[in-house]
């Protein structure tokens, strides 16, 4: 059953966020941006329309640049509270392209303070756009990343934790590898050691699919730190995590 016109045309107009996941993919971009992005020139959202029949996440990156060039960087703070999720996932692609713009030189913590209230945002959307938005700096600069995101790994929040972990995965979903944590996922412990025993299945499932991405190229190594986990920390959560870690190793 398909999404009725008239919410359809709610969510296009910005004036609620998506409910599921079908919602959100059903957004006319070009649409939402007329109204939520009025500074949005004629040849920006004729680029916008033009996009449409690409996949989410290459026009997620578009309405970021778009975004960004309409307002420049002050004028996101204003969207950035903005009631509809898709907003705000294309504030935080405006803000990765922001950073991306700046000098190289220009610290990744930087970014990551920029886009921390994301990690928290009450909508599982944003939330993913989040950490998909910033990979490619994750990405480029792991080691880095990872020395960062250890110290959110201890957050009071659930949701910044499992960004830690989510944003770091060897390999993930819908982004590129990280070839430095396939070939010596040891690096990531770090952001992983805190979160072994974490009472959130939120994030024990993160950082469990995190161990499995790892499994696939470095089994060994998953096979011994979770039998060292599971010495240290003998708990319904480790034990849910290192189950995740080693399901693709089943029987081998």
């Amino acid at each position: 059953m398909g999404i009725p016109s008239a919410r359809l045309a709610q969510l296009n107009s910005g004036q609620d966020a998506s409910r599921t996941l079908a919602e959100g993919l059903a957004v006319d971009f070009a649409v939402l941006m007329a109204a939520a992005v009025p500074q949005a020139g004629v040849a920006a959202l004729e680029k916008m329309r033009q996009a449409a029949g690409w996949g989410i996440s290459k026009r997620m990156v578009l309405a970021g640049e778009v975004v960004l060039d309409a307002v420049g960087r002050q004028g996101l703070v204003a969207l950035a509270g903005h009631q509809a999720d898709t907003v705000r996932g294309w504030i935080c692609y405006a803000l990765a392209q922001d950073h991306a713009l700046r000098d190289p030189a220009e610290p990744l913590e930087n970014l990551l303070d920029a886009v921390r209230t994301f990690t928290d945002d009450a909508h599982f959307g944003v939330r993913e756009w989040v950490w998909l938005a910033v990979r490619p700096h994750i990405a480029a600069q792991p080691q880095q990343a990872i020395k960062y995101l250890a110290g959110w790994a201890t957050a009071p929040s659930e949701r910044v934790r499992r960004f830690a972990s989510e944003s770091t995965r060897p390999r993930g979903v819908w982004c590129a590898h990280m070839n430095m944590l396939k070939e010596n996922p040891a690096l990531g412990l770090p952001v992983l050691e805190p979160l072994k025993a974490d009472p959130s299945k939120y994030v024990q499932d993160s950082v469990g699919n995190w161990l499995n991405d790892a499994a696939k190229s470095q089994p060994q190594w998953v096979r011994e730190l979770c039998q060292t986990w599971l010495a240290q920390s003998p708990c319904k959560a480790t034990e849910y995590i290192c189950k995740r870690a080693l399901r693709s190793l089943a029987g081998k």
